[in-house]
């Protein structure tokens, strides 16, 4: 033992005890962050000049003292600006984009909101460890899906209609002469009710397992003035009806199925003839050696939080988020597709893949 001691490099021991401590705060740090964006102290930073915190405090109501160590942490975290002259607190600008503008292509006001329900399921996953089992989606908190239709809501504003599809224009004149699409795994709906503004001829179809997501989805179709255009159902998406699509999408729902291999097969058999099946996933590599990153480190555990464990929770196969482009294309052989193109669409978070029946 003295003899491994005396090998170590303590210089390499105190540099990664400052990335164990750095990390220990970020965690710290995302408790912060999440009570900022549901008190709504991040928008009301942005929405005005420096404040002192007795004036942010009038102007949200919320408790002084509770606001001063919270702006502590934020200014320590860089996530604030911090005059000491003034005791003035402000939000740069450049910031506000991503915590507190809803309408803005970078904002992670919806990943933010998902790390508390997330790690409230931490001690289920505990035990998933132990048995090899998961936690089915029905115990997950209602705000897991909240925080992932917020954190997808830029990606159908921003991208869907204005950048992806352009990549497949045949999709575009299929739905703009009165197609019919579907998104599987639809959620809270936002790529149909994208779908169905940008094309009113077509026709618009939303399935999803998951009842709670279902009625989220018809209720902001409702407020979208589209509850009568899109239809939305509870469907077992491995049994969809056969040759009734133009064109179907996936996001982000591959890779935590309960059985991808059968949900493409369904997929397939669900298309028509000449259709088009688009399927979004994580931008990242199947090789773990390439996803030593922060984009890794975040990915593999959310994965181990929900993706997989969800998967393995209904019995499934637990691909998990980092399946990687040879996965997706072994998926599509299995399932029988003629063609698999990697669209050339560059995105830091997701990869777009067309497939072919």
């Amino acid at each position: 033992m003295s003899d491994a001691k005396a090998e170590l490099n303590w210089d390499k021991v105190k540099k990664f005890s400052a990335q164990v401590s750095n990390d220990i705060g970020a965690a710290m740090l995302g408790a912060m962050s999440y009570i900022g964006d549901k008190l709504g102290i991040f928008k009301a930073l942005a929405a005005r000049g420096p404040v002192t915190s007795a004036e942010l405090s009038e102007k949200t109501g919320l408790s002084e003292r509770y606001l001063r160590e919270w702006l502590a942490a934020m200014t320590a975290a860089e996530y604030v600006a911090y005059d000491p002259a003034s005791r003035r607190y402000s939000m740069p600008p450049e910031n506000a984009m991503i915590l507190a503008r809803e309408e803005s292509p970078f904002f992670m006001g919806g990943f933010i909101q998902g790390i508390i329900p997330n790690l409230s399921v931490t001690p289920k996953v505990v035990e998933a460890f132990k048995t090899g089992a998961g936690v089915p989606q029905s115990e997950y908190p209602p705000e897991t899906f909240e925080s992932m239709e917020r954190s997808t809501a830029g990606m159908y504003r921003n991208q869907l209609v204005k950048h992806w599809l352009p990549a497949m224009p045949h999709v575009i004149k299929t739905l703009e002469s009165g197609g019919a699409a579907l998104d599987v795994g639809c959620g809270s709906g936002r790529c149909a009710i994208t779908l169905a503004q940008a094309f009113p001829k077509a026709q618009i179809f939303g399935f999803d397992a998951h009842p709670g997501s279902v009625e989220r989805a018809r209720n902001n179709a409702r407020a979208a003035g589209l509850g009568d255009r899109i239809t939305f159902d509870v469907v077992d998406c491995s049994k969809l009806p056969a040759g009734k699509f133009d064109f179907i999408s996936t996001f982000d729902v591959v890779h935590d199925s309960i059985d991808p291999a059968g949900l493409l097969r369904s997929i397939r058999g669900a298309l028509k003839p000449a259709g088009t099946y688009l399927m979004v996933e994580v931008n990242v590599s199947a090789r773990l050696e390439d996803n030593i990153s922060a984009m890794g480190r975040m990915m593999y555990s959310m994965s181990t939080l929900y993706c997989m464990s969800v998967s393995r929770g209904g019995g499934g196969a637990g691909i998990g988020a980092c399946m990687g482009e040879e996965k997706a294309r072994e998926l599509a052989r299995e399932a029988g597709f003629s063609g698999f193109e990697r669209l050339p669409v560059k995105d830091l978070f997701s990869v777009l893949y067309e497939l072919k029946p």
